[in-house]
C-alpha cells in the first residue's frame, strides 16, 4: 500500500474504497485486504482521509478482472513499484489500443501479459 503522485492519480479514471469492493465481491473487507497483501490488487492511500482505494477498473462486476493478478506478478517480478505498475496499466498505448487496464477488462489479457513480459528484456 503506497501513496501516489498527482500525475499517476490523474491517469486512473475512478477509484473504489475497500468496503465497496468487499460488497461487490460479496466478501468480508478483510478478504479484500488479503487480496492487496497477496499482490492481486493494488491499493493506494488517497483523498482527504488517506483511505485505501483500488482502481475501479480492477473490478469486473463481482470479481477481480481476469488476468490482473498475473500481470501484476509479472510487473512486480520486473521490479516495478505499485505506482509504476499503475502508471503502466493506465497509460494509453496506441498500439494496443487503449490502456493495458482497459485491454484486461476487455479480455485481451494475453497481449497485456506479453507486453509486460517484454518490459523485462
Amino acid at each position: 500500500m503506497t501513496e501516489i503522485d498527482a500525475k499517476t492519480d490523474a491517469l486512473v479514471p475512478a477509484w473504489l474504497h475497500l468496503p465497496d469492493i468487499a460488497e461487490m465481491l460479496d466478501v468480508q473487507v478483510t478478504r479484500v485486504r488479503q487480496l492487496v497483501r497477496d499482490g492481486q490488487l493494488i491499493a493506494v492511500r488517497r483523498g482527504e482521509n488517506r483511505a485505501l482505494q483500488v482502481p475501479a477498473a480492477f473490478i469486473d462486476g463481482d470479481k477481480v478482472v481476469k488476468g490482473l493478478s498475473g500481470t501484476l506478478t509479472l510487473l512486480r517480478d520486473d521490479g516495478y513499484s505499485d505506482e509504476e505498475m499503475l502508471e503502466w496499466l493506465f497509460t494509453p498505448d496506441p498500439t494496443l489500443p487503449g490502456t493495458p487496464a482497459q485491454a484486461l477488462s476487455e479480455n485481451r489479457g494475453t497481449e497485456v501479459k506479453r507486453r509486460a513480459q517484454a518490459l523485462a528484456v
